[in-house]
């Protein structure tokens, strides 16, 4: 079916119709794994939205999330505040982590701060903590010190704690991750390949073994799909993407395939298709080409009916 773009970006009815077209459809089949009673769950993101942390959390569980993912609160009232409503909601808590001291060595102490406050603060225990750690331009050795300390934190308090494969951080490229990777076999990592699509300027044909290593070592993925030239198509719905979403879906598959095989029962998934800039723009009016809160139900809608299985 041939598209209109000038219909489709004005009628807001398109993006409703294109989310139940036949590819949108063909990407939501399940896979075809051994039944487990394997659950995705599905997180939702405040990143770009306005409102109280109760209105999200509301909005959140209103669309058939399981949880959300957001920065850890260092204030007191808003720790408050998002664990009164995280039990209001019953929804579980995923919680990011990072800091941006451009010294190493402040840096390290600013991230063991947050860290620390976090563990010692949390009234309901979390999935996971996410980490954007350190800086891609870091020494090798002042990143490791990173990962080794979260190593540490994470035996002692039970928590997951995953290194996030992000842009500027430790974890930007495919090389550089497979470096740590390669020096720390405890390393978990929180898979956000649509950075690293990004950097390498392609779908990672050419990187499969550092690939392959990084999905054996996911905990958690923000499911977010890349291309060669961006972190973010402008919506996974329309067609011209099919490639990307596919690419992205069989790198998914393949993470669940493994956490089935190794007996676990489910895996966490973000849906975390940002706001503008991160979602592309008009020119001069700056209105987003599609509908952030949309694609991102869209997506976990997808990864139900892609994985669930009981």
């Amino acid at each position: 079916m041939k598209i209109d773009r000038r219909k489709f970006l004005t009628n807001t009815t398109g993006i409703a119709a294109l989310s139940f077209s036949p590819l949108a459809l063909l990407k939501a089949n399940p896979t075809k794994m051994s039944k487990n009673n394997f659950k995705p769950i599905v997180l939702a993101t405040n990143w770009g939205y306005e409102g109280s942390v109760e209105d999200f959390c509301a909005k959140a569980k209103k669309a058939g999330y399981d949880g959300i993912e957001m920065w850890w609160p260092m204030e007191n009232k808003d720790q408050e505040e998002l664990f009164n409503a995280l039990k209001k909601h019953d929804l579980s808590i995923g919680f990011l982590i990072g800091v941006g001291e451009v010294d190493p060595r402040k840096h390290i102490t600013a991230f063991k701060q947050m860290l620390s406050s976090l563990l010692q603060n949390m009234k309901q225990k979390p999935l996971y903590v996410n980490c954007h750690s350190g800086k891609d331009y870091f020494p090798f050795e002042i990143n490791n010190e990173i990962i080794a300390y979260t190593l540490e934190q994470a035996k002692n308090s039970g928590i997951p704690i995953l290194h996030e494969t992000h842009r500027s951080r430790m974890l930007y490229s495919a090389p550089n991750a497979n470096t740590f990777m390669e020096k720390n076999p405890a390393l978990r990592i929180t898979l956000d390949i649509s950075h690293w699509c990004n950097v390498h300027e392609s779908l990672l044909h050419d990187q499969a073994q550092t690939v392959q290593l990084a999905l054996s070592r996911t905990d958690h993925i923000h499911a977010r799909v890349g291309h060669a030239e961006g972190p973010q198509v402008n919506d996974p719905r329309a067609p011209e993407w099919s490639a990307e979403v596919q690419k992205h879906l069989e790198w998914w598959d393949a993470v669940v395939q493994m956490k089935i095989k190794n007996g676990a029962s489910s895996l966490t998934f973000l849906t975390e298709f940002g706001p503008p800039n991160y979602m592309p723009t008009m020119p001069y009016t700056q209105q987003p080409l599609a509908n952030q809160w949309e694609i991102n139900v869209y997506m976990m809608q997808l990864l139900r009916k892609r994985y669930q299985q009981s």
